[in-house]
């Protein structure tokens, strides 16, 4: 087809995720795992490597966010139409769905980067007339439907895809599986690796599984254990029926359910963790596999400002294609351009909020910034433990804070929090500003990251895997305060790049109300008001030179083709 031909003349990696933000107006994401995955895709154009994402296209989106007046999330549909941006492939698969055949079709996303360089997207798409009614939602909601909906969505990811990379052409040398959404693709592989019948019985030996983990990189994403999709072996029977032999999945895949992160374990000779931190949890996890370590990074200019990205290229010219080159940053920017650049950004933010939100920000006063995914152990409500202290701290070193992020529409927990933090804010009403922006997407993110001056993180030990959006902040001078956890382990230099929250001893958890009250009193807004203006800026600066110079997607990928392509 018109389009596809350019990416099929050398092989390619197949990097595999359930969600890949494309773009900010494009709801194929949801959060956190789906804007790496864009990166990863981003950076293989800047850096011209052969890689083939696959997804699914979510039709209706994962859901827009509005909030009533009580501070409550409710989920309305955020439909896209792929015709618009992609050109459908003309290849069909099937796959097998209780019984049935399930046609997959798909379209093309080109994606190209910012100075050159295109990557093929694969959005795998079920919405045929060929097909039942509920087989025609299928790729319709991100995350959506029962867990039944979602293991039949992991086929079509899975299976679907890589019967779809065949179907259109591409020669495949590795397949790289962003979480485990997409471990049924090892399933495949083995049925193609699979000796002829009469000369192996079935079993195990009858599949080349050495050569199936040869192909597979499998990289995990989080230590919380309901972020590991599990399903019950009575519904992968009457779903996916007698694929594989039973007893071979479940000594892949684990008793006394099919778990999707064990069965990218045992079937990928590549496993890594998305920080140091985390490969040692997962390694706890996880027991007797080999799990190595790449700090995630992210997108330099997709994540930079555009006030602060003029700067970049007058001072440091080619800063997009090697972000390495930010670490001169420091002696060669000057306080007044830097500070200038960021006031440019902060009053983007400004705008935003007084459009978004009708609430009026001073440009005068700090902003702390926390936009995440809203659920429990991200602990949004870290900052609000305490009102009457808040308010002191404030009524001394004035400060505003301005808070994003969605919850899973199941997540009834993290609704509450999303609540909670809009009962705090009008209890603050008139002493603190705080404003919550909804429908946190990548548009909105940029504004954050970059307007905010102080990045706050708070999660629970030892339960952030990376965390990129600190990463983001840095990529614009915005130091962060957070807690030890995930990247900030690595990327904390006290009093250089942003300032600590206790220390990375799961049990200082419940000592971190008073090490952030204490931080924020004595050590960051004193430095703000009262220091001079170079001493703040010396800290943005350390923030670009020695985090945004390597915590960026750049040195991932060429990690991730030195480490795991390349063995």
């Amino acid at each position: 087809m018109p389009g596809l031909d350019e990416f099929l003349h050398i092989p390619r990696i197949a990097y595999f995720s359930m969600e890949v933000a494309l773009r900010s107006d494009i709801p194929t994401y949801s959060g956190g795992l789906g804007v790496l995955a864009g990166d990863t895709v981003r950076t293989a154009a800047d850096l011209s490597l052969p890689l083939v994402a696959v997804t699914l296209v979510s039709r209706h989106g994962y859901f827009r966010q509005t909030i009533d007046a009580d501070g409550n999330q409710h989920e309305q549909p955020d439909p896209w139409e792929p015709a618009q941006n992609c050109k459908p492939l003309r290849a069909k698969v099937t796959v097998p769905i209780a019984g049935r055949d399930v046609w997959v079709g798909g379209w093309l996303y080109i994606l190209e980067a910012p100075r050159g360089g295109r990557q093929p997207v694969i959005l795998l798409d079920t919405d045929f007339p060929e097909n039942a009614p509920d087989d025609r939602r299928l790729t319709d909601v991100l995350y959506g439907g029962d867990e039944a909906y979602r293991f039949k969505q992991e086929i079509v990811l899975g299976i679907g895809g890589v019967r779809m990379l065949r179907a259109i052409g591409f020669e495949i040398e590795q397949y790289h599986l962003n979480e485990g959404h997409s471990a049924l693709l090892t399933l495949q592989l083995l049925r193609e690796q699979a000796y002829p019948s009469e000369d192996v019985r079935p079993g195990e030996a009858h599949y080349d599984v050495p050569r199936v983990r040869e192909l597979c990189n499998f990289t995990t994403h989080t230590p919380v254990e309901a972020g590991h999709d599990q399903f019950s072996w009575e519904l992968v029977g009457a779903t996916l029926g007698d694929f594989i032999e039973p007893e071979l999945m479940r000594k892949f895949a684990g008793e006394p359910r099919l778990n999707m992160t064990r069965l990218a374990l045992n079937l990928s000779d590549y496993v890594n963790g998305v920080a140091k931190r985390h490969a040692e949890v997962s390694r706890d996890m996880f027991p007797g596999y080999s799990v190595r370590a790449i700090t995630n990074g992210v997108h330099p200019s997709t994540w930079t400002a555009p006030g602060i990205a003029r700067l970049y290229d007058k001072y440091l010219p080619g800063w997009c294609r090697e972000p390495e080159l930010l670490v001169r940053a420091d002696a060669y920017i000057s306080d007044t351009e830097i500070w200038d650049a960021h006031i440019e950004a902060k009053q983007a933010l400004i705008d935003r909020v007084r459009h978004q939100c009708g609430v009026t920000l001073n440009p005068a006063v700090p902003i702390l910034g926390f936009a995440r995914r809203m659920t429990a152990y991200k602990r949004a409500d870290l900052l609000f433990s305490n009102l009457d202290r808040l308010k002191r701290i404030a009524a001394q070193w004035p400060f505003q804070i301005v808070l994003a992020g969605k919850a899973h529409p199941h997540d009834s927990t993290g609704k509450r929090l999303i609540a909670d933090l809009h009962r705090y804010a009008r209890e603050l009403a008139g002493r603190i500003t705080v404003v919550f922006v909804p429908n946190y997407d990548m548009e909105i993110a940029l504004d954050l990251v970059a307007g905010v001056d102080v990045w706050l993180n708070t999660p629970l030990r030892p339960l952030e895997a990376s965390g990129t959006s600190g990463m983001k902040a840095a990529m614009n001078g915005v130091p962060s305060l957070s807690v030890l956890d995930g990247w900030w382990i690595e990327g904390c230099i006290e009093g250089v790049t942003g300032w600590a929250i206790g220390d990375s001893d799961a049990k200082a958890n419940g000592l971190d109300v008073a090490a952030l009250y204490d931080k924020l009193e004595q050590v960051v807004l004193p430095l703000y008001y009262l220091k001079e203006r170079e001493r703040w800026t010396a800290v943005m600066k350390g923030a670009i030179a020695k985090n945004a110079s390597f915590f960026n997607s750049h040195r991932m990928m060429r990690r991730y083709v030195t480490e795991a392509y390349l063995r």
